[in-house]
């Protein structure tokens, strides 16, 4: 990692933390900020994946499913920004699968880690962490019904993922020499 994307995650975290207060400042607003940023996020992620493809994937092994990506993200972000209005359910069923999608790919990648024997305590546990998360949001929203609680999840969540960000922007990364 680079010293500048190391500065960008750093700077990523801060807004995020930045978000994630502002939403557990005005709970009762949570949910409309909540759908603005999950919408906003997926937008720019599929633009940049398109941006990807158009300016060096085009011309990669597997290119085009990056294209692919980026086109049902973007078109995901821009459904999330319609159903603005009935967004309740759309949020709890977001952040179910993108927690637990998640969890599931960092675990998996942990015990893969683990059998090459390399470091995966910090995968395994962000992996725990975001499946936790996914069950907080399932409880919360299916069986309690409670959208205040959601918003101090979908809080939780967006501050532990700006602490991952600062944990790996400082973290020394691994090079590999051929001789």
């Amino acid at each position: 990692m680079t010293a500048f994307q190391r500065i960008k995650n750093i700077f990523i975290a801060f807004i995020m933390i930045i978000g994630s207060i502002s939403i557990v400042w005005i709970p009762e607003d949570g949910i409309p900020l909540i759908v603005l940023i999950l919408s906003m996020s997926l937008t720019l992620y599929g633009l940049k994946n398109i941006f990807y493809y158009f300016s060096m994937a085009k011309h990669m092994v597997g290119g085009r499913s990056i294209l692919y990506t980026g086109v049902i993200i973007f078109d995901l972000g821009v459904f999330t920004l319609t159903v603005a209005d009935n967004s309740n359910s759309f949020v709890i069923l977001y952040m179910l699968i993108i927690h637990m999608f998640s969890g599931v790919v960092d675990i998996l990648r942990a015990l893969e880690s683990k059998r090459m024997s390399s470091s995966w305590r910090f995968k395994f546990t962000s992996g725990a962490i975001n499946i936790a998360i996914a069950i907080a949001a399932f409880v919360a929203g299916y069986l309690l019904k409670s959208l205040s609680v959601i918003v101090y999840i979908y809080s939780a969540g967006l501050i532990y993922s700006a602490i991952s960000r600062i944990i790996t922007a400082f973290r020394k990364t691994a090079i590999v020499y051929i001789q």
